[in-house]
């Protein structure tokens, strides 16, 4: 009796190799398990709407609303990241996940994905013109910086429903082992966005020598002390950036960017030239970042000192590469119980 997983693989060696990648792209949504579903502690407070967070302006207060981008190539870094936070939440049903996507992607088949393998969440999913950036975008270090997607996070104030007036934005490579309700508490004061500083680090390493010899460029942090942080995770005052107009702001700092080389990273530096030294802190526990290595070597990395309520996976190698090519780092075990991607070979509908 042949054994059936013998047939499976005699039926991929006979199928033409235009089909097999065809399969592939439509199957997306098969490709990772089914989650498990997280219910609210009795002290939760109820929300409204219960089921599309699109369709009023009122009764939202108690929501949190959380933004990452999607797409094929981090969907399996983005499925982890869901995971953790319903898992690690007090009141995962009072979380709305709010997903933006290439325009050019396949935004149903996306869609159709998180569905499949959280059946339960509140969620939308957003296009995201890349021609709005795409002009924009000078090259940077490493190539991987320059998809337009990248800097969905500064359109993040248009994208969104006016309703939501602050939102968590969240990478796609990274785990929360800890409430995000803790997170989205953090007092703003006046600021605009709240993250994680790194006031040790060396600032002036962000800019080119270009733009630290210009005083009419250098002088924008006179009266800021300015320290770095990581846009991977941030808490916004979507209101407030509206009426402050910051995605111009940052698009300007662009404008110049492809005139004058005044920076290296692709979309971190925009953003510390218009907020570094005006954020309201965040406890560093909430970034473990820099856990995929360096921009050009990918070496392993440690923890940073201190207490851990999110790994970041920030840098050029991702916990799922690593374990596949059976060449992880000592962190990624701590990513791996999140993996929601099938074993090879599963027949499981």
């Amino acid at each position: 009796m042949i054994h059936l997983f013998s047939v499976y693989l005699l039926l991929l060696l006979l199928r033409p190799s235009s089909a097999v990648t065809t399969t592939t792209t439509t199957t997306i949504s098969q490709q990772f398990k089914e989650a498990p579903q997280f219910y609210n502690s009795p002290k939760c407070p109820s929300i409204t709407p219960t089921h599309n967070p699109t369709t009023t302006t009122t009764a939202v207060s108690t929501a949190v609303h959380v933004a990452m981008t999607l797409d094929a190539a981090y969907i399996r870094g983005s499925m982890a990241a869901i995971l953790s936070v319903l898992q690690h939440s007090t009141c995962p049903e009072n979380i709305i996940f709010h997903f933006v996507t290439s325009a050019s992607s396949n935004t149903s088949l996306l869609r159709a994905a998180i569905f499949n393998s959280f059946p339960y969440l509140k969620f939308d999913v957003y296009p995201f013109d890349d021609s709005q950036v795409s002009g924009l975008i000078s090259t940077s270090i490493r190539a991987a910086l320059d998809c337009p997607l990248n800097y969905a996070r500064s359109y993040l104030a248009n994208i969104l429903p006016l309703h939501v007036s602050k939102v968590v934005y969240l990478d796609s490579d990274l785990v929360l082992v800890d409430d995000i309700a803790k997170l989205v508490a953090t007092p703003l004061a006046d600021a605009v966005l709240a993250a994680p500083e790194y006031c040790n680090a060396n600032f002036t390493f962000y800019f080119t020598p270009t733009f630290w010899s210009n005083p009419s460029l250098s002088s924008v942090f006179d009266g800021r002390k300015p320290c770095y942080f990581n846009t991977g995770v941030m808490v916004m005052d979507l209101d407030r950036w509206r009426a402050g107009g910051f995605t111009r702001k940052i698009e300007e700092w662009m404008e110049l960017q492809k005139r004058i080389r005044i920076y290296e990273l692709g979309s971190l530096p925009p953003f510390l030239l218009v907020f570094a030294g005006k954020i309201a802190p965040v406890d560093h526990r909430w970034n473990q970042h820099g856990l995929g290595g360096d921009n050009f070597r990918g070496l392993c990395r440690d923890l940073h000192p201190g207490p851990v309520s999110l790994l970041h996976w920030s840098g050029k190698s991702k916990p799922w590469v690593r374990l596949d090519a059976e060449r992880p780092c000592p962190l990624d075990a701590l990513w791996a119980p999140y993996d929601l991607l099938k074993p090879p070979f599963s027949f499981d509908s």
